[in-house]
């Protein structure tokens, strides 16, 4: 079973084409499957004409937000909504080809969990959005790890057991893949075509640029260090420790050799410094020990995932 997830907000201008381009494809490539809406809170009548597809249109519903929470808030309702084996996400600004599904869905088949779109040709202004997102991409792969040319496309496949298990919140729908490679999923991707806007407004400008990158830094953290916080405190600390003990030991020494007096040397006092900041931030990986030991065993929340056992069952 197939599932399309597609988060909407104020594009009343383009939701015929984009459920009847939709439906077209799937129809010629699924005898089983659904096209979940998610109205993000639209002020434009797009909530109007979803709740009117859903009534009149088979395999198609719509999920309705009281307000506006988000992109990342709307991807992850219509995901908790969703049933497919596979779940594919795509924009309804009809910049995304739906015609590119069945190559998303050929290289799932070759084995890959997640199939991201890459838009390597672009319909959209360079200054404001192209320039950035090349930045952004390039920065996301190198501190993630997931090397990829376009995050910013929403336009991906998804293996669905494995999209339901991760949990989104802030801007994070940019980083699945990588959340997804953290639980072991096998990540690739795809060329896809991209095509201009003419309808509507894009939602999507520098503002989101600062909240990206907060978020960067949360998915880092996630990634490497949620079930250990004490390697990046605790590691940090022994650094400013050793060196602010390195600092005071030398000062105090070049006291007792010179007699020199100490509160003629400034950098007595950043020895300090260094010596009580290490030892602040080994205590904060200690604290983060003992919340991520609380939040994993309250919730009997696995460290792992298992993607297979092999034979699948044992003989009595």
């Amino acid at each position: 079973m197939i599932s399309i997830v597609v988060p909407v907000y104020n594009e009343v201008e383009n939701l015929e084409q984009c459920h009847r381009e939709l439906d077209a494809v799937l129809r010629t490539i699924a005898d089983v499957y659904e096209i979940i809406y998610v109205d993000d809170g639209s002020t434009d009548g797009s909530a109007d004409i979803l709740k009117q597809l859903a009534e009149e249109q088979p395999h198609t519903r719509a999920v309705l937000l009281r307000r506006n929470y988000g992109q990342t808030a709307a991807f992850a309702a219509g995901i908790a909504h969703s049933r497919g084996d596979v779940i594919i996400t795509i924009d309804a600004d009809n910049q995304n080809d739906p015609a590119d599904i069945p190559a998303l869905l050929s290289k799932m088949k070759e084995g890959f969990d997640v199939v991201s779109g890459w838009r390597y040709q672009r319909h959209d202004a360079t200054v404001l959005r192209k320039l950035p997102s090349r930045i952004a991409n390039w920065l996301i792969s190198l501190v993630i790890g997931v090397r990829l040319h376009d995050y910013g496309c929403s336009f991906k496949a998804y293996d669905g057991d494995m999209l339901r298990a991760v949990r989104l919140y802030g801007e994070m729908h940019r980083f699945i893949p990588a959340l997804c490679s953290w639980q072991g999923a096998r990540v690739t991707e795809i060329k896809v075509n991209h095509r201009p806007r003419t309808r509507g407004t894009s939602k999507y400008g520098l503002s989101r640029t600062m909240r990206v990158l907060l978020d960067l830094m949360t998915v880092k953290f996630l990634v490497k260090f949620s079930t250990r916080p004490l390697h990046v405190f605790g590691t940090a600390g022994l650094v400013c420790s050793a060196a602010g003990a390195m600092i005071c030991a030398w000062l105090i020494m070049g006291r007792i050799v010179h007699a020199y007096a100490l509160s003629a040397r400034p950098l007595f006092l950043v020895g300090i410094v260094l010596v009580l900041a290490g030892m602040q931030l080994v205590s904060m990986g200690l604290l983060g020990e003992m919340l991520a030991r609380i939040y994993h065993e309250s919730q009997n929340k696995p460290i792992y995932v298992v993607r297979e056992v092999v034979p699948h069952s044992c003989a009595s």
